[in-house]
């Protein structure tokens, strides 16, 4: 919602500073300008981007219009699912673990916690951090590597649609100019038309290079930067789990582990300390 919001201010601001000083929003309608800028940005994302990142792309609009991103209430659940699966493996030894590994989907103790089961990445890391752990074939204090380079691979992996995005994002103003050049060329060919006809196409060629640097920098490199939070966000979320993981396989107690993880969060979004304690201690392991 804010993302649409600050969209609102931004054309608002601008069409009402144009206005305020006496000019018509009319005059900034020329659908041969919107055509060239915009086509020509369409083409280049597609010249320059894997099909999988061009949805991802779209993929990540939307989730940044719907404003959703990992609430300290997320965290607070997320850690209370991990005290649970460790209260499990230390009560009833790691080989408890793998029915619940091995289908989170059909585990009694995931299917409280429907907020994970939402988000395949999450669970996936979560399970595939697990596993060597229930099947002895790491070292505890090599497991943290692991997760590290899977967690650095999928951080990777979450930037390309921003790299993306502020590469059409900077080349929006140039593109801008050519939608302004070819007005000029239009303008040239109609210099016997008279001085009216004349101001009209140089207004009309003006305004190519005013559409592209105001969808750079008024709302194409914003996404960007507002998909990058969302990804740093994620980011976050994997590391908690990461940091508990490492923690429970080391031999530290469940709500040692815990807290580890949630003294890794941003202030933004970490539980409270005694809240969370109490919350832990009040579970019921099945």
């Amino acid at each position: 919602m804010l993302i649409i919001i600050g969209a609102l201010i931004v054309f608002g601001a601008t069409i009402g500073g144009f206005m305020m000083a006496g000019g018509h929003p009319g005059v900034l309608l020329h659908p041969s300008e919107f055509v060239v800028i915009l086509g020509i940005a369409l083409g280049v994302l597609v010249i320059a981007t894997p099909r999988n990142v061009i949805l991802e792309i779209i993929h990540k609009t939307k989730v940044a219009l719907a404003g959703k991103t990992v609430a300290r209430a997320d965290f607070f659940e997320l850690l209370k699912l991990l005290y649970e699966i460790f209260m499990i493996g230390r009560r009833n030894g790691l080989i408890a673990l793998e029915e619940h590994v091995m289908n989170p989907q059909a585990s009694t103790v995931f299917q409280r916690y429907p907020a994970l089961l939402e988000h395949p990445e999450r669970l996936e890391f979560l399970c595939n951090g697990l596993k060597p752990v229930i099947d002895g074939k790491i070292k505890p204090d090599q497991l943290e590597d692991l997760m590290t380079a899977e967690l650095r691979a999928k951080e990777l992996e979450s930037d390309h649609p921003v790299h993306a995005l502020q590469m059409i994002g900077d080349s929006l103003p140039a593109i801008g100019i050519i939608a302004a050049v070819l007005g000029i060329i239009n303008t040239m060919s109609a210099i016997s038309e008279g001085p009216e006809a004349v101001g009209e196409k140089v207004a009309a060629a003006l305004t190519g290079t005013l559409l592209g640097i105001f969808c750079a920098y008024g709302f194409v490199n914003p996404l960007a930067s507002r998909i990058k939070s969302n990804n740093a966000s994620d980011q976050q979320c994997l590391k908690c789990i990461m940091q508990a993981v490492a923690g429970f396989a080391k031999g530290l107690a469940p709500l040692t582990s815990v807290e580890i993880a949630r003294r890794s969060l941003d202030t933004s979004v970490q539980p409270g300390s005694d809240a969370l304690e109490a919350a832990l201690k009040s579970l019921v392991t099945k």
